[in-house]
């Protein structure tokens, strides 16, 4: 299995442990999602720089949480949505893109459903990979099979990683 994986902390809004977060997304996607291979840049950015891509490329105002941007041409074939329904991911192998995290959406959010930063931020890297694994949300029910596959591989995460590690140790000055 060859994969290239790079994460990019460009935020200073929370100190970021990426070699923690960069384990834990390569295990994620080798042994979680069985992938073969992947090409993926992970971009952790604050709020600012969020909105700019959201308003280019998405035509939406204001920050969100995570934007994928999905560069692989193995197009999902119909037929991987009529075998595996649920699951249309089964089918892709290779993955090749871009995830871009807002820090101040996870933080924001953590907030509103009572969870940590890291937990959501664990739940944004995952959410980005789902997408370019196949998964979508636009619609009703996709969005719900899209979330119970997100949580699922949340909980397997959380058993294997202490996602509360994610928070780098601040060294205080003498």
């Amino acid at each position: 299995m060859k994969g290239s994986l790079l994460i990019k902390n460009r935020q200073r809004t929370r100190p970021l442990n990426t070699r923690l977060l960069r384990t834990f997304t390569r295990v994620l996607l080798r042994e979680l999602l069985g992938l073969e291979t992947f090409d993926l840049v992970i971009y952790i950015v604050q709020a600012p720089e969020m909105t700019a891509l959201n308003e280019t490329f998405l035509h939406h105002n204001g920050s969100t949480d995570v934007i994928t941007f999905d560069y692989s041409d193995n197009v999902l074939p119909a037929s991987c949505r009529q075998i595996k329904p649920g699951l249309p991911a089964g089918c892709r192998k290779h993955i090749h893109g871009e995830i871009f995290i807002c820090i101040d959406d996870a933080i924001s959010q953590a907030r509103q459903f009572r969870a940590s930063w890291t937990n959501e931020l664990a739940r944004y890297v995952i959410h980005g990979i789902l997408h370019l694994h196949g998964f979508d949300d636009l619609q009703a029910a996709d969005r719900r099979k899209m979330k119970r596959e997100e949580n699922r591989l949340l909980r397997n995460a959380a058993r294997l990683f202490p996602l509360s590690k994610f928070a780098a140790a601040v060294k205080l000055a003498p």
